[in-house]
């Protein structure tokens, strides 16, 4: 009898430990495309390339409820090329790696490597979400040899909970250990009611001899026939100041999705690295997880600027121009 009770409490520990952890998720995104670039005076190239719509990408994701409104999350994510069927990074959880503590009522602190918010306060709102050849970030200038930004190791950051009718933001801190160009401060603050969502984000990176800093403003409207959007975003460095504009539009046509846009890069440094995009997309989705694309794309370098709509083939002489066409197939799970 003794052993029979013993048995049944850590059959039902096990059940209540089981019942707490709410969800664990393997999901993951296989992209390929077929490119054909022409950069001009160095000529053209044909690959298969990756990441044409979305980025490819393998994750595991969970969620576990600890009672009272408080939930424990962790995300490992990690960047895939099935093209080669390989990992494009020297770190395997290079896209993110995360762990938070989430309050229905406080918000979420989120620890490890994740989005920085000046990143998301402009991707979010480009037609081709900063991906493939017709990623508005394409013409996005380097600063101080630091790099766009997209994402910051050893980051702290608190986010707004989700029930203040419309409003959500973030603050995040990233430690440079010692490393210049990895210190980071920022945040992101916006409004999302029915179809509106603007936003403005601020972020500075600390280097050797000045911070790069960057101010982001963005915002989309969504008219059930077309949603619009728009983002403005201003470098500063060493007194130099570069600005990067995009305007766009998502088109929804019965199982097609149009997209367009248009970016500019302007900079005020001796270097005059202007350059001008455009870019035309359709996808078509076969079913919720499934959908073939194409996208053209051309950029219009100017003077000393040698931007190209691919890192697949990125030599190119100074003010010639860069263009390209994709068509792929997108399998998510």
């Amino acid at each position: 009898m003794k052993k029979s009770l013993i048995a049944l409490a850590v059959l039902a520990a096990a059940a209540g430990s089981a019942s707490a952890q709410s969800s664990v998720t393997v999901f993951g995104v296989l992209d390929v495309a077929y490119r054909h670039l022409d950069n001009d005076t160095a000529g053209t190239r044909d690959v298969l390339g990756s990441s044409g719509l979305s980025t490819g990408r393998l994750g595991f994701r969970g969620v576990e409820d600890l009672g009272g409104g408080l939930k424990a999350g962790f995300w490992l994510e990690s960047e895939v090329k099935p093209d080669e069927g390989s990992q494009p990074n020297a770190r395997f959880w290079h896209s993110r790696a995360t762990v938070s503590l989430i309050s229905d009522s406080l918000g979420e602190v989120r620890l490890g490597r994740d989005f920085a918010p000046t990143y998301s306060a402009l991707a979010d709102f480009d037609a081709f979400g900063t991906t493939g050849i017709g990623d508005t970030t394409r013409i996005y200038k380097v600063w101080g040899s630091v790099d766009s930004k997209v994402r910051n190791d050893n980051q702290v950051t608190y986010f707004l909970p989700a029930n203040l009718g419309g409003v959500y933001g973030q603050l995040s801190v990233a430690a440079g250990e010692g490393t210049a160009g990895k210190k980071y401060y920022g945040g992101r603050l916006g409004y999302a009611a029915g179809p509106l969502n603007v936003n403005v984000g601020y972020g500075q990176t600390e280097v050797t001899n000045s911070d790069v800093k960057l101010t982001v403003i963005g915002g989309s409207y969504d008219l059930g026939v077309a949603k619009l959007m728009a983002a403005y975003q201003q470098g500063k460095y060493q007194g130099n100041k570069d600005k990067h504009y995009t305007v766009g539009a998502t088109v929804p046509v019965g199982a097609f999705v149009l997209r367009a846009a248009y970016s500019k890069s302007k900079s005020n440094d001796a270097t005059d690295r202007d350059a001008d995009r455009i870019a035309l997309g359709a996808v078509y989705n076969l079913s919720k997880r499934t959908a073939l694309y194409g996208t053209y794309a051309v950029i219009d370098n100017d003077d000393a600027a040698k931007f190209t709509v691919s890192n697949d083939y990125s030599t190119i002489d100074a003010g010639d121009k860069s263009q390209g066409l994709e068509i792929g197939i997108r399998h998510s799970f």
